[in-house]
Order: structure tokens, then sequence, then C-alpha cells
């Protein structure tokens, strides 16, 4: 489902989920990415972070999407070439609402940016219809 979003096509990410609640999505950075000081866009620091807290969160839920209801972040320098690294987690796992952080980092290891965001759960039911296959969730 990840890699047929229209909008995954432009972006090409990477996405993992190596245990319940935990998440990473990687994107190899090209000049297509910058802004007119020739380094990267924050609309993509902003959507590996939120891809990343975004399926910490849902792989929390058994059969059904979580929405973002809101996400904050923090660009802390920037980045021109490599690949971006988010890491996505769960804070809290509350009825109706999860709390889950993302950190992205450069190739070097060192912190670029941070966020957090709240996801809703909603009615909405996962199915083969729209591409998902519960076999082939860890591996995204």
């Amino acid at each position: 489902m990840y890699k047929s979003a229209p909008v995954n096509q432009f972006f090409l990410p990477e996405l993992s989920i190596p245990q319940k609640g935990e998440a990473i999505v990687t994107i190899q950075i090209r000049e297509d990415f910058f802004h007119a000081a020739g380094a990267t866009h924050g609309a993509v620091y902003f959507k590996a972070a939120d891809d990343a807290a975004f399926f910490a969160a849902n792989s929390v839920v058994k059969d059904s999407f979580v929405l973002t209801s809101n996400f904050f972040l923090n660009l802390l320098r920037p980045i021109k070439s490599g690949t971006m690294t988010a890491k996505g987690r769960v804070v809290q796992n509350a009825a109706n609402l999860i709390i889950a952080e993302s950190f992205l980092f450069d190739d070097r290891g060192r912190e670029i940016g941070r966020g957090n965001g709240s996801f809703a759960k909603t009615k909405l039911f996962l199915s083969k219809e729209m591409g998902y296959d519960p076999d082939l969730k860890r591996k995204a």
C-alpha cells in the first residue's frame, strides 16, 4: 500500500517496521528536493518524519487506519546529499489517540530534525482491495 501511494512515486521512500510501535523511513536525497539555498526543503523532512511516526502508530492498531491529527516538526540542520533516515516510535497508545515521535538523521548519524504528533484511530478498515496484505505488514 505504501509504495503504491501516488505521493511516494515522487519521494521514493523505503519503509520498514522492525517491531510493533516502531518504524523507519529512508529517503535518498536528490537535487530536485532542494530549495533556492541549495539544501533539502522542509517538505522532505516532514514527509519522512510524519511517515515514520505514522507507521509506528499504525503498527499498534490491528485492522484499521490511523490519521495524523497534528504533527510538529523541528528542523535542526540542513542535508544536501546521502540518505535521510527517520526513526519513529510510539510514546503513548490511548483508547482513540496515539502519540508518536520521530527523529531524523543524516548518513553521518547526526540528528537533522525531530517531530512528534497525534494519530487518531479510525473506523476505516484495512483491506486487500486497497492493497493491504497483513502478511507483508512487517516488511512494508
